[in-house]
C-alpha cells in the first residue's frame, strides 16, 4: 500500500510510520521539516504546510492518506479537499474531546459533540479543542464520504509522549517514596499504548474501515488503584501510596488531569470510560500493561526522552504537568496533619 502520512515525526506520527514500514508499506511524509529529520533515512519526505503551502501533493496518488496534526476546520479542509481525488482512504485524527458532555459510563460514537458559537476560532483552549476537532470531522466527512474514516483516541501514552502525563507517573513510581495516589482509587481509569493505536490504525486503512470509532484501552475495566498498583509492580515495589481523598485536593486547588495527571473530579469521570466496543469488533488489539510501563521508563531516562514538547516551545506558558517534588510533600504533610487531627 502506498500510505501518505500529514504529520508523521511526533508521537503517533511516527508510532504510525514505524507500523507502516513494519508492515511493509510505502510510506511518504509531509510536513513542515521542523521535527525528526533523523528519523526514517529512506522514507520519501515532501516538505510544505498544510495552510496553503500543499503543492507538494499536487499531482500525486496514493493508496490511503492518515491526518495526525488536523486542528482547524479551515486547515483541514485543503488538505482534504485535495486529496480527495488523490485517495481511495482518508483516516483522520480526532479526539475523545470532541464529546459534549457525557454523564455516565460508556458513552459512545454517537454521544453529542460539542459545538462553537464562532466556528471560525482558531485558538486552541480547553473550551475550544474538542469542537475544533468535531469540525474537522465534518469537513473530512464532506470531502471524502463513504471513503472517511474518522478515529476518537483517548489518551495516547507510551515512549515518545511530549504531554507528560503518563510519564509523570511511570517516572514517579520508579523514584520511590511515598507517593501521592489521588482521590478514589476505584476510579476508572483509560489509556492506549500509541504503537497500538498505531498500529491498529495502519490495518484499518489496508482494510479501508469507515465510520468512526473511538480508540483507547484497555479492553477490561482498569481502577487507578489497578493501575498505580501495576506500576508499583512493575516499577518499584518499594514505592509507598498514600491516597488523598478528591475534596483534600480540590481544596488546595489541586489542578485536576494536568498537575495531578489522570486524576479528575467525580463529576467529570465519563471521560474516562468511553466505549470501544466498535474498535474491538474491528481488531484493536493491546500490549500488556507492563511492557508500556517498562518501555515508557526506558525511553523516559534515556537519550532521547523529550524534554520540551514540540510545537509547545514557543506556545507560551503551560500547565504544570505533575506535581512537584515540594507540592508533592506539602500536600502529603498536610493531609497527615488533617488525618491526625
Amino acid at each position: 500500500m502506498k500510505l501518505l502520512i500529514l504529520g508523521g515525526t511526533v508521537f503517533l506520527g511516527r508510532h504510525i510510520v514505524d507500523a507502516a514500514l513494519a508492515r511493509g508499506h510505502q510510506v511518504t511524509l509531509f510536513n513542515r521539516g521542523r521535527h525528526g529529520s533523523e528519523l526514517f533515512p529512506g522514507v520519501e519526505r515532501l516538505t510544505g504546510d498544510r495552510d496553503a503551502k500543499l503543492d507538494a501533493l499536487r499531482g500525486r496518488s496514493w493508496d490511503a492518506v492518515i491526518d495526525t496534526c488536523g486542528y482547524f476546520p479551515r486547515v483541514v479542509r485543503q488538505s482534504a479537499d485535495l486529496l480527495r481525488d488523490a485517495v481511495g482512504h482518508y483516516t483522520f485524527v480526532s479526539s475523545i474531546s470532541v464529546y459534549k458532555d457525557i454523564p455516565g459510563a460508556n458513552a459512545d460514537e454517537s454521544t453529542p459533540v460539542g459545538t462553537l458559537d464562532d466556528p471560525t476560532v482558531e485558538t486552541i483552549t480547553g473550551e475550544t479543542y474538542g469542537p475544533l476537532k468535531a469540525l474537522c470531522e465534518q469537513v473530512v466527512q464532506a470531502e471524502l464520504g463513504a471513503r472517511a474514516f474518522i478515529v476518537r483516541p483517548g489518551l495516547l501514552v507510551g515512549p515518545h509522549d511530549p504531554s507528560g502525563r503518563f510519564t509523570y507517573w511511570v517516572t514517579r513510581i520508579a523514584q520511590g517514596g511515598d507517593v501521592l495516589a489521588p482521590g478514589d482509587p476505584d476510579m476508572q481509569v483509560e489509556f492506549i499504548d500509541t504503537r497500538d493505536g498505531a498500529e491498529w490504525m495502519v490495518r484499518c486503512a489496508e482494510d479501508g474501515v469507515t465510520g468512526v470509532q473511538n480508540m483507547t484501552g484497555p479492553r477490561a475495566a482498569l481502577s487507578m488503584r489497578e493501575f498505580l498498583e501495576a506500576a508499583r509492580a512493575t516499577l518499584n515495589p518499594a514505592a509507598n501510596l498514600v491516597w488523598v481523598p478528591e475534596d483534600f485536593l480540590l481544596e488546595r486547588k489541586v489542578t485536576p488531569w494536568t498537575e495531578v495527571p489522570l486524576w479528575i473530579p467525580k463529576a467529570d469521570q465519563g471521560m474516562l470510560s468511553v466505549s470501544i466496543e466498535r474498535a474491538l469488533a474491528a481488531g484493536l488489539a493491546f500490549r500488556s500493561l507492563a511492557e508500556t510501563l517498562r518501555d515508557t521508563l526506558a525511553w523516559a531516562t534515556g537519550p532521547d526522552a523529550i524534554r520540551t514538547p514540540p510545537e509547545r516551545i514557543s506556545a507560551g506558558p503551560k500547565p504544570q504537568i505533575g506535581l512537584t517534588p515540594e507540592r508533592e510533600r506539602e500536600l502529603l504533610d498536610d493531609w497527615r496533619r488533617t488525618k491526625a487531627g
